[in-house]
């Protein structure tokens, strides 16, 4: 009897990784529709009766998007906000337009792997790994037609190293992926961050830190 404890334990956390990612719909689909009125952890359902085929449409990706910007990148979410279809299916997209040297900074998606095809142009993509595995970097060129995977969670970036704009699309596993992106997170918090906290965890001098949030 005195495993029972640890079995349960195990049990615990197999049920617990088993709903950390989006739950299976009960029904041929759930089109999402908002009610400010109430929150829950995702969207109410359209009456299946009011339903149409422009509900499993996103015209969203016709058009390229606008790098003119401080970092040359521009990032068109198909996510269940903008793409109500996708309620309760688990996935969703994103476009990524680049200008030359364009970056689409380091992030994390909390709720998504990605996995990213590159379209037209050169990428240089990579993530790294967390604290358990020695925060390594993974990194490689990506080329036309060439398909890349971060996992759940992780850093990740893409930086258009070519001479000409570049072009690419990611899928994700969660309609609501999330999106962290980390100089925001850290220098751009609402309130800030205690300047005793960042120029400790980043060991530099207070006066970089305040005009890191003074970029924010």
């Amino acid at each position: 009897m005195k495993f029972l404890p640890i079995s349960l334990l195990i049990l615990a956390l197999a049920t617990a990784t088993t709903y950390a990612y989006d739950p299976s719909p009960l029904q041929d689909f759930c089109v999402a529709i908002n009610d400010p009125k109430v929150f829950v952890n995702g969207k109410f359902c359209k009456d299946p009766k009011q339903v149409t085929a422009d509900d499993f449409l996103f015209k969203g990706f016709r058009y390229p998007g606008n790098t003119v910007n401080p970092l040359g990148s521009k990032v068109t979410p198909a996510f269940v906000d903008q793409f109500a279809g996708l309620n309760t299916l688990g996935i969703s997209m994103a476009r990524i337009d680049f200008a030359p040297g364009g970056l689409n900074p380091p992030h994390t998606h909390p709720r998504g792997t990605e996995i990213l095809v590159v379209t037209e142009g050169t990428l240089l993509v990579g993530f790294v790994t967390s604290n358990q595995l020695n925060n390594t970097f993974f990194t490689k060129v990506l080329y036309k037609g060439d398909v890349f995977v971060f996992p759940i969670g992780l850093i990740h970036f893409q930086l258009n190293i070519g001479k000409t704009p570049a072009l690419a699309f990611a899928a994700l596993s969660s309609q609501n992926p999330g999106l962290i992106t980390i100089a925001n997170a850290v220098f751009g918090s609402k309130p800030p961050i205690s300047a005793d906290v960042l120029t400790k965890a980043f060991q530099v001098d207070k006066k970089v830190v305040d005009y890191l949030q003074a970029q924010f």
